[in-house]
């Protein structure tokens, strides 16, 4: 009986790991396609680096904040 919970216990684990992976992989390509875009747009509007750097890392880790949220909750 105490193997099979360990077993349940372990299995568990590398489902959850794995799921995590996945939300963290799909999170990861949504920051870098809005960051992406968001410091074109920014630049083309006439700021400096420096400002669109820290503007769009606030505005996509947000985004990228939220979508690691939706991905553990559909999980």
């Amino acid at each position: 009986m105490a193997q099979k919970l360990v077993a349940v216990f372990l299995m568990c684990i590398v489902v959850l790991a794995a799921v995590h992976v996945n939300a963290q992989n799909s999170a990861e390509e949504e920051y870098k396609s809005c960051f992406t875009d968001c410091q074109k747009a920014c630049e083309g509007e006439g700021h400096g680096y420096t400002f669109c750097e820290m503007k769009c890392d606030s505005d996509c880790g947000t985004q990228e904040l939220k979508a690691k949220l939706e991905e553990l909750v559909k999980s």
